[in-house]
């Protein structure tokens, strides 16, 4: 592609803590592949899916750490052994951009600058933020250790600090803001990665269908949509509600249990648990809306993917939501906790008889803007300004 020579050879490293398998998996596959488009050296550095460290090629040089069992153990591999996997890549691909794909790994990228500057090596350092880096993992899950969390969360600050301007990365208006004290005016590049072919694929309209997915497996999201539920299924014999999702703390996944039983809907609402992304698709291509009502988020990823397949979405309006669920043209959009706000949008939801008209729309939107033409072209206008002078 002509118009991306001027980054033709240019080595950029991507330091984060996803997982990987050897071959990549098809949506990951799409994304490398669509990023090989701006002709650049790519080093990634993250997990494997294992014990054992993993190094292979595919459209870019993977170089992944073992996955030990607990998050502390990785956050600690992340700043103990990260940084000279990192510093060896710089040396060895001359890697010029460093994209830490989150505050935390911006600690690493920003030692592993400090110590090319003092080699004579200039490499620039993008941070990223996909979410609340800050407190959202606390209310996520109980967390042992988590004064040491927390101070791997104070070193997230420091790396936004060595991110000049242009070099900065959020998924939303919400992370957008997150990062409003600590960048001091500088501008970010907002995009994201959403694999378009990932979108659930429905098979009849959604108004032929009875069913609600629910993505609701942890504190952070806030009123469970059971409550609400139970007040409208009363009048639709023929509604069921799925819920998916990990239980991340299990006291809180025992107290929805008991909810389900308390309410009499034990026979109308289904725990799936955590599934695969396929089977995700799955349920919610037989669904008639996909609800996620958080209290916070950055921009959820199943929420364009459900867009993406033509279902309609009632989401709290917190974070990135609203910018891609247009309340009452793409989607239903509800104050968090609003208990009669829930109610009257499955309300809606049920009763609409647009319902398809709608989720034509927000497929037509997801599709526009979630494309991986642009999030390559998002990448190269990142890039071309972290190597600016």
């Amino acid at each position: 592609m002509t118009e991306h020579n001027n980054l033709a050879g240019l080595g950029v490293c991507w330091l984060g803590g996803t997982r990987y398998t050897n071959p990549l998996n098809p949506t990951i596959d799409h994304k490398w592949r669509a990023m090989s488009a701006l002709g650049i050296n790519m080093v990634i550095i993250g997990f494997a899916t294992g014990s054992r460290p993993r190094r292979f090629t595919q459209y870019a040089h993977f170089y992944l750490m073992p996955e030990l069992p607990a998050s502390l153990l990785r956050y600690l591999e992340m700043f103990l052994v990260a940084p000279w996997i990192l510093l060896w890549a710089v040396f060895r691909h001359d890697i010029r951009v460093i994209i830490a794909q989150s505050p935390f790994e911006g600690a690493v990228g920003a030692f592993v600058k400090n110590i090319c500057r003092i080699f004579g090596k200039r490499v620039a350092l993008v941070v990223e933020n996909h979410g609340d880096f800050e407190a959202g993992i606390f209310t996520q899950r109980q967390i042992a250790l988590s004064g040491l969390y927390r101070w791997f969360g104070g070193c997230s600050p420091r790396s936004l600090r060595l991110s000049p301007r242009g070099r900065l990365r959020a998924v939303s208006s919400s992370t957008d803001g997150r990062w409003n004290a600590g960048r001091r005016g500088n501008p970010l590049n907002k995009f994201a990665w959403v694999d378009v072919a990932a979108g659930c694929q429905r098979e009849k309209p959604l108004s032929s269908d009875d069913l609600v997915c629910a993505v609701s497996s942890s504190p952070v999201k806030g009123l469970h949509p059971a409550g609400a539920f139970a007040q409208v299924a009363g009048d639709r014999p023929g509604a069921h509600l799925w819920l998916v999702g990990k239980p991340e703390n299990l006291e809180y996944a025992a107290q929805l249990h008991q909810q389900v039983e308390r309410l009499g809907l034990a026979e109308r609402v289904t725990f799936v648990g955590a599934v695969p992304q396929r089977e995700l698709a799955g349920y919610m291509a037989r669904a008639r809306g996909l609800v996620l009502v958080s209290s916070s988020e950055g921009l959820p990823r199943v929420v364009i993917e459900a867009m993406l397949g033509g279902l309609v979405v009632i989401a709290s309006a917190v974070s990135g939501i609203p910018d891609v669920v247009q309340d009452g043209v793409t989607g239903y959009l509800v104050p968090p906790e609003d208990v009669p706000a829930l109610v009257q949008a499955l309300q809606a939801l049920f009763d609409n008889p647009t319902i398809d008209e709608m989720g034509t729309q927000a497929a037509a939107f997801a599709r526009q803007f979630f494309s991986s033409e642009a999030y390559v072209e998002g990448h190269r206008r990142l890039i071309e300004a972290a190597i600016e002078n």
